[in-house]
């Protein structure tokens, strides 16, 4: 029965709250003309803007006065004197021109003998260091054209010394022995190294 009786009245409160609602909306819908002012165009017209160009032009450049030419100097020439250099510095004096003997001069080299540029000294035996020995050698070799000493032969007071002598005068440089103008072999030149220790 509730049901029965319920159905009408809830019929009756749908069609009016819907005519309320239409109602409502319709009013809600409708602008002021006051309100077009705020209406937002999605596509607005954009108004062109004339541009004022302001006209300048370049002032007429002011005649300006070239710099005057720089003065001409003249170029001076010089004279061509008319005397002669001997009046003016003296004449050359007049001299005999001496006689010269050719047969008189000879242009040979003279003759010299065998003459030492390098002399390097012997090392001193370690053996012989050792044992505090001294002593010396006589040292007797031949000097060849090019100044190189050969055939060297050693007369030492102990044999300890005789192989540091002969490796010191193969060292040894020479100026050749000149003969008519030409280096030859110089033999027989003789010499003394002495061991000595330093104190």
């Amino acid at each position: 029965m509730r049901f029965f009786l319920g159905l009408p009245i809830a019929g009756i409160i749908t069609v009016g709250l819907f005519l309320w609602m239409k109602f409502l909306i319709s009013s809600e819908m409708e602008l002021n003309k006051d309100d077009e002012k705020f209406r937002i165009d999605i596509n607005p017209k954009i108004e062109e803007l004339t541009i004022r160009q302001r006209d300048v032009k370049a002032e007429r450049a002011k005649d300006v006065k070239p710099p005057p030419p720089p003065p001409q100097i003249e170029k001076q020439k010089a004279n061509q004197p008319k005397e002669g250099i001997a009046n003016i510095a003296g004449a050359i004096p007049d001299f005999e021109a001496p006689q010269l003997n050719r047969g008189g001069v000879n242009f040979n080299v003279s003759d010299r003998d065998a003459q030492p540029l390098v002399r390097i000294p012997p090392m001193y035996p370690p053996r012989a260091a050792e044992r505090g020995t001294e002593g010396s050698c006589r040292m007797v070799f031949d000097v060849s054209p090019i100044g190189k000493p050969y055939n060297i032969s050693a007369d030492c007071t102990s044999s300890v010394f005789t192989r540091a002598a002969t490796r010191s005068v193969e060292k040894w440089k020479y100026n050749a022995k000149i003969v008519d103008g030409n280096a030859v072999a110089r033999s027989g030149v003789a010499t003394t190294l002495t061991f000595k220790l330093a104190d």
